[in-house]
């Protein structure tokens, strides 16, 4: 036996589960026709591979018609999930691993232009902000409707073989008859504490009526609201004690926080910049309070902050969600003494960000989750050694580099610059997101125990390539700042990256013009706010920052909206003229009708990257495939062979923003897929 607080066993109600590490309830929106099929249950199975004690699955499978989910969400108030489930929790339980699930109504946190138009239902008509839907009003029969409704999911998810559930209560259909703030129903489901507590506690009657005393039932719930008016601290306690004295749950997994708008969202799942288990003591205090079994995560990101939460007492299962989308083979690292080889969550948020934008959640530098029936998480020695030579140590090179010299090859990489890095070591530079090093330091730490060769301060050419006898060339040189995007006055324009890098000083009076949409531009507006200067932001698109999306918006926010920056829509930079020491610069719309000049004293563009490539031509002729790539072959993961020079010394590839401006996760992905097949 290990004395690893992490590795010690938790009994559960009837079930043993093997360490204190689990995956909470998440919904990568993975399904497909909201069934939990194949690609779905290969990523569940990948982390009992790994070791973690449980996995939880669907963050909110949907209990109703009218509860339709706002992404890709399970359906549980379908019988055809059974059998999925059924397949899910017989090949996560042969790998050792228990398997729940969550259920929920959404209630008023969706909308009612999904699913089948039925309208939303809340305990009142108030419209929550992020989903923006006004809510019917509940009625009696909808309330009878819906903890049957209830009642039924949870029995199929026993027929499907799961070991439990847990109602989300937090932000769902529950909490809004638990908090004041959304609950103005009149008699016995409004009012008192009791009264606002009785819709939840009759679903988790009638589901114990149906799934019978020995299946396992939990609750996840926010124990403090943390809003004007809403749940305080000291009812959550009270909500704790009565969940437990009631009989009929197993667990609590407790919260902090709303999820009402964006920033609360982000208050409740912490990204990067901000602080790791803000909400650990809290929950330690709900479980010091009740003495039951308790659940918590919220950014464990580290395995030294999850030891400390099980040694210390504060739960007693933690939870890595995040973290075991970026290595699903923590825990079997731990066991195995090889905690350093744990490939780091650095809160970028890029997995939840995508799933609230409507995409399929993805780790910002692990590609192959969400993708295990293509990409592999472990790589198989390739039957042939041979040489590859990278030129580029950014993310997609360095990410290459890694999957080449794990897979057996000889691998050398060149760096015209002093560090590894790129793009990512200039946006580590800013304090928020400095986290974001990680991507790249984990990987020299990988590539330095492969036995990867580097040639830092050097600017590659053929002869240096060459010199090397490659059997594979990976171009990963990146890209430039573009910023010649206007009819006149290009040279008196800087780039994000020239303020980001402290190239260039601040001005005094600055104009943002960013249609990348990236974190760039917002990154060069807090540094020149914070230097003192003026700054507006604009965009000729409807709303600035796409790229960055929700929740990594919310910390910019808070900080830029603190120093006055101005953020202008629908407005294009067309040229830029000098008068005096001044910077005039011509505005216009793409809707027409509309130029105007306004004076500046710096003009910062932000345009993405144009890639770097004159090496990749240079090497072209001399390549046996002349740079051409077969995406048929790279798509279906089998080894390219393209042959469209006879006399070719190497094939040649390249990737990342050597090809055209993505983003890290995209860089990444080439470097792994491409290399795997080498």
């Amino acid at each position: 036996m290990s004395n690893d607080p992490l590795l010690q066993p938790f009994q559960l109600k009837h079930l043993k589960l093997r360490n204190r590490i689990i995956v909470t309830s998440h919904e990568p929106a993975y399904p497909e026709d909201g069934m939990p099929k194949e690609r779905y249950r290969a990523y569940h199975v990948e982390r009992a591979k790994g070791g973690v004690a449980m996995t939880m699955t669907a963050g909110s499978a949907a209990i109703s018609k009218d509860s339709p989910p706002v992404f890709n969400n399970l359906l549980a108030y379908r019988d055809e999930i059974i059998p999925w489930l059924k397949d899910l929790t017989d090949a996560v339980h042969e790998h050792g691993a228990a398997v729940m699930i969550q259920l929920t109504h959404l209630g008023r946190r969706t909308r009612w232009d999904k699913g089948d138009w039925l309208p939303v239902v809340a305990p009142s008509h108030q419209r929550e902000a992020s989903h923006r839907a006004f809510p019917k009003k509940l009625e009696d029969w909808d309330i009878a409707r819906i903890i049957k409704d209830f009642a039924d999911a949870a029995e199929r998810m026993k027929a499907g073989g799961m070991d439990g559930i847990e109602l989300e209560a937090y932000g769902h259909l529950i909490d809004q008859f638990w908090s004041p703030l959304t609950n103005e129903l009149d008699g016995p489901y409004g009012g008192s504490l009791e009264n606002r507590l009785r819709f939840g506690f009759d679903v988790l009657k009638a589901i114990r009526e149906r799934v019978g005393p020995d299946f396992i039932v939990g609750v996840r719930y926010t124990a403090d609201e943390q809003l004007e008016g809403g749940t305080t601290k000291e009812e959550g306690l009270e909500v704790s004690r009565r969940l437990k004295e009631s009989g009929l749950i197993d667990f609590l997994n407790v919260i902090r926080g709303h999820i009402d708008t964006d920033a609360g969202l982000t208050d409740v799942i912490p990204i990067q910049g901000m602080a790791n288990s803000p909400h650990l003591d809290f929950a330690g205090e709900i479980r010091a309070a009740t003495q039951f079994p308790t659940f918590h995560a919220a950014k464990i990101p580290d395995v030294a902050t999850a030891r400390h939460a099980i040694a210390a007492g504060k739960v007693d299962m933690i939870g890595m969600t995040r973290a075991h989308m970026t290595d699903p083979h923590l825990v079997r690292k731990i066991i195995e003494k090889r905690e350093d080889d744990i490939r780091p969550c650095v809160g970028a948020n890029y997995c939840l960000d995508r799933i609230y934008q409507g995409g399929a959640a993805y780790c910002i530098h692990n590609p192959a989750t969400g993708r295990e029936l293509t990409m592999p998480h472990a790589l198989q020695p390739a039957e042939v050694r041979k040489t590859v030579v990278v030129i580029g140590a950014g993310p997609a090179g360095l990410e290459a580099a890694r999957v080449a010299a794990e897979r057996g090859h000889r691998v050398v990489v060149f760096e015209a610059a002093g560090k590894p890095g790129g793009q990512v070591r200039l946006t580590a530079q800013s304090p928020r997101r400095k986290e974001m090093i990680s991507i790249i330091d984990w990987r020299m730490s990988q590539c330095e125990k492969l036995g990867v060769t580097f040639h830092f301060n050097s600017w590659a050419d053929a002869d240096s390539i060459e010199a090397e006898k490659p059997d594979v060339v990976i171009v990963a040189t990146g890209g430039l700042p573009h910023t010649e995007v206007l009819s006149k006055g290009n040279e008196l324009v800087v780039s994000a990256w020239d303020i980001i890098s402290g190239d260039i000083k601040p001005g005094s009076n600055v104009l943002i013009f960013d249609d990348a949409g990236d974190h760039a531009g917002l990154q060069a507006a807090e540094i020149l706010a914070q230097a003192g200067a003026k700054v507006e932001i604009m965009t000729p698109d409807r709303s600035f920052a796409p790229e960055v999306m929700g929740m990594n918006l919310v910390p910019y926010m808070r900080s830029l909206q603190k120093l006055d920056v101005t953020f202008t829509v629908t407005y294009r930079l067309l040229a830029v003229e000098k008068a005096g020491n001044q910077l005039v610069a011509q505005i216009g719309s793409d809707y027409g009708g509309i130029v105007r000049q306004r004076s500046f004293d710096q003009i910062v563009v932000n345009h993405g990257t144009i890639p770097l490539d004159d090496l990749y031509f240079e090497l072209k002729p001399s390549s046996s495939n002349l740079g051409e790539m077969s995406y048929e072959q790279l798509i279906a993961g089998q080894p390219q062979s393209v042959v469209r020079n006879g006399e070719g010394q190497f094939q040649l590839f390249r990737i990342g923003d050597a090809v055209a401006a993505r983003n890290t996760h995209a860089a990444i992905y080439d470097g792994l897929r491409l290399a795997k097949d080498i």
